[in-house]
């Protein structure tokens, strides 16, 4: 391409460029126009939607005040109401306590009136008595002037009246009280006492303190004896029992005092007897044997009783102890066949009563509890039946009827006053217990003695095997009421004094008799 042509070109490019930039400007400023006119009504239209919206604005700001207004003038009012209401009760308030305030001051200037006018008799009163007591002073040293007696003689006189009036009372009364409660309740008590005996009636089995083993023939008591008495030797030191073969056919006696270890001693006997085989060693073995069948047997026992009685609950190592109680007496008296009849005796005087039969009855059995193991332990057997069944945490009831029973303890329920009732009919039943004549001597003696220490009393004599005691008194020492006096005195120091089955009849006799003679 020449230069001309590049030239042309040139300027026809030049030429285009100014053209299109003409054109460009002007539909540039066109739009910009247009752009502008557009702003222009868009700001004019956003104005006047402002000017709408501010005016909506302050109506509702409006209405909303109007509304806040109300409702704060409402409150206010509201409020003021309250106010005003609390301090109408404010008022009516003060009002009342002015009133109050009135009449405690009216009270208190009454009080203080009345304080002096209390003050002011008080005073006539201590002028009154000072003034009394001049003339009392001077009324008995003019009393005492006239009677030519003292005041401590006076009183003396009179102290006595009064004994001797509240002693002719006292026995009034004793005799009184007595016959109404033999009247009221001797009747039902004897029907009561006789419905339980006759319901638990037993046999009355008389104990020994030894027993009878029988032989197959009179060879074995050489095998017994053993060669030079080892054999029996070893069971008297096994079982602590005292074996007498004598000219008794067919027979060995086996004394001792402990029955547990007599019954032990004759289980074992038997045993080598029916074995036949008889040596130290085999002893040892019979004799083991046996403490253990009889440690089985007690248990058996214990479980038995308690079966029948219709006890249940009870700890083993005390039903072991009922058990014992059958191998052991008490005055001849079985103790486990007594505790038996006691219980059956208490249960039924409770039922009678409304008591608790189950209680009466394990009270009954266990009241002599203590007597199984009193040959073992120091003590009692109160204390030790106390013991014993505190451990196996017993009921209270029970407890304090083992405690009470030889009245040791005072009786804290009526179940212990049945057991009590029980235990005396059980050993006061003819043959139930044997008593030794130096004991029976004793009792007698006692009685006669207890009853001769008292004033007035000629002499006394003890009857029907100590179950009665008749006191003649001198007629001019000793007068009817005294003699009522005397035997009530009487029958509360033999039941503290003396120990003894069943009661003691106390009669007073006093007889006075006029002897003249007509010549």
């Amino acid at each position: 391409m020449t230069s001309f042509g590049i030239l042309v070109a040139v300027i026809l490019l030049i030429v285009g460029l100014v053209v299109g930039y003409f054109v460009a400007s002007t539909l540039i400023n066109q739009r910009l126009a247009a752009a502008q006119n557009s702003a222009e009504g868009i700001i004019a239209s956003a104005k006047k939607e402002a000017e709408t919206t501010k005016r909506e604005a302050r109506v509702e700001a409006k209405d909303k005040a109007h509304r806040y207004r109300e409702k704060v003038e409402k409150e206010l009012e509201s409020r003021q109401n309250e106010v005003q209401k609390q301090e109408e009760r404010l008022l009516q308030r003060e009002t009342a306590l002015d009133r109050k305030d009135n009449s405690l001051e009216n009270r208190e200037n009454a009080a203080t009136e009345r304080e002096h006018k209390l003050d002011q008799r008080d005073d006539r009163l201590r002028k009154d008595r000072q003034h009394v007591k001049e003339l009392v002073a001077q009324r008995q040293s003019d009393l005492e002037k006239v009677a030519q007696l003292s005041q401590d003689q006076a009183k003396e006189m009179v102290i006595n009246q009064v004994k001797n009036q509240l002693a002719q009372e006292r026995a009034v009364m004793i005799r009184d009280s007595e016959q109404e409660a033999e009247l009221s309740a001797d009747r039902k008590a004897k029907s009561l006492i006789v419905s339980a005996i006759q319901r638990s009636a037993a046999d009355v089995v008389s104990e020994a303190t030894v027993s009878v083993v029988n032989l197959p023939n009179d060879e074995m008591k050489g095998r017994i004896i053993g060669r030079e008495g080892r054999n029996i030797r070893t069971l008297e030191t096994l079982t602590g029992i005292d074996l007498i073969i004598d000219d008794t056919p067919q027979a060995v006696v086996l004394s001792g005092f402990d029955p547990v270890r007599r019954e032990i001693a004759k289980m074992a006997l038997e045993k080598l007897i029916q074995d036949g085989r008889i040596h130290p060693a085999r002893i040892e073995e019979a004799v083991e044997k046996a403490r253990k069948d009889m440690d089985a047997k007690l248990r058996e026992v214990g479980e038995q009783t308690i079966f029948d009685l219709g006890l249940h609950s009870m700890a083993p190592d005390l039903i072991k102890t009922v058990g014992r109680m059958k191998y052991r007496t008490s005055y001849g008296q079985n103790v486990l066949q007594h505790s038996i009849e006691v219980a059956k005796l208490a249960g039924i005087m409770a039922a009678e009563l409304g008591e608790d039969v189950n209680l009466a009855k394990r009270a009954g059995l266990l009241h002599d509890i203590g007597k199984a193991i009193d040959h073992e332990v120091d003590g009692s057997h109160v204390e030790l039946g106390v013991e014993l069944t505190r451990k196996f945490k017993e009921n209270p009831v029970v407890i304090n009827t083992i405690a009470s029973h030889h009245g040791d303890e005072p009786a804290k329920s009526v179940i212990a006053v049945l057991v009590q009732a029980a235990d005396a009919i059980s050993g006061a039943r003819p043959g139930a217990r044997s008593e030794s004549l130096e004991q029976y001597i004793q009792r007698l003696k006692k009685l006669e003695e207890i009853a001769n220490r008292h004033h007035g009393v000629d002499h006394s004599y003890a009857i029907q095997a100590g179950r009665e005691v008749r006191v003649i008194v001198k007629p001019k020492k000793v007068s009817d009421l005294q003699a009522v006096t005397l035997s009530h005195d009487l029958k509360n120091e033999i039941e503290k004094e003396l120990e003894y089955p069943g009661h003691i009849k106390v009669t007073v006799i006093r007889e006075v008799r006029a002897v003249d003679y007509a010549k």
